[in-house]
């Protein structure tokens, strides 16, 4: 009873069961395409989501009292805090610039002096772009600048983390749901599979042959059946975005592109992984119930 005897079976097992086999990979292909699609579009939003966490800005303004070396000083210390990518220094002559070329108009003529505050201007590393950690950020810059005036846009930061969330438990359900289906589909496929095969199974099982040598060519079926699903599933979705959306809609495609490089392979992985799991449990499934009779 060799492994590769075990191999030929799993084949040969696929190839006698063609219809049910054809209708599981069809089936799962579907499955595996949507799967492939949702997965592109939510690693692309998520990069979208993590380019807008490094755009938030924190602006910490400092007293008069402070004077322009206390001031510097003070952005370098906060610039050393854990998670705080920049912390840019703005004096008052710079602030009254950028008043000009935002309102086009000169403060200092309006009003005939500078009232704007110096500042200290950050950004943060994506990770820590979030509500809860900027929550624990704030307090040591207060430490560092007592007196400061911090402000940021805490509702926009809090409905990019809505949004984040929300999506993620929408695709994440979509997702399980359909790769529960799949599993099952698979599984029922090789559970008939081996209900079409059971006087073969019982002769083997009296025979001496062990749940591993009885099981593992109907494993190797649907791990193949999930394979086929994948490569297939793959290369549909490539089609979808390389050549069609690539062609009709390339400024979409540029932001999908860096997610579907890596959705391709993981497509295949995924049939494949799907497909070993849902025979398997079938497999197990069927195996036990064989031997309480």
């Amino acid at each position: 009873m060799s492994l590769s005897f075990v191999i030929k079976e799993g084949f040969s097992s696929m190839g006698r069961a063609k219809l049910p086999a054809a209708i599981t990979v069809a089936i799962s292909f579907f499955a595996l395409v949507l799967l492939g699609l949702f997965g592109t579009v939510s690693l692309s939003f998520f990069d979208v989501i993590q380019e807008l966490r490094s755009r938030v800005e924190l602006e910490v303004f400092l007293a008069d009292s402070v004077s322009e070396s206390q001031a510097v000083d003070t952005a370098g210390q906060i610039k050393r805090l854990k998670g705080v990518k920049e912390a840019s220094y703005v004096s008052k002559d710079e602030a009254a610039q950028t008043f000009t070329n935002d309102f086009g108009e000169d403060i200092v003529k309006i009003l005939g002096s500078n009232p704007l505050p110096r500042s200290i201007r950050l950004k943060f590393l994506p990770d820590y772009a979030t509500p809860e950690s900027i929550g624990r950020i704030m307090p040591e810059i207060r430490r560092i600048a007592p007196d400061a005036d911090i402000r940021y846009n805490q509702s926009f930061l809090g409905q990019i983390e809505k949004n984040a969330r929300l999506f993620t438990l929408l695709t994440g359900g979509i997702g399980i749901l359909i790769s529960l289906a799949t599993i099952v589909l698979i599984g029922y496929t090789i559970r008939l599979a081996m209900y079409s095969r059971k006087e073969k199974i019982r002769t083997m099982r009296l025979v001496g042959a062990t749940a591993w040598f009885i099981g593992t060519p109907y494993v190797i079926e649907g791990a193949l059946q999930g394979l086929l699903s994948g490569v297939l599933a793959a290369g549909a979705v490539y089609l979808l975005f390389d050549q069609l959306l690539f062609r009709y809609e390339p400024g979409i495609y540029k932001v999908l592109e860096p997610s579907a490089l890596l959705i391709y392979p993981s497509t295949v992985l995924l049939g494949l992984s799907l497909g070993i799991l849902g025979s398997t449990l079938s497999v197990g499934k069927y195996l036990r119930a064989v031997s309480k009779r």
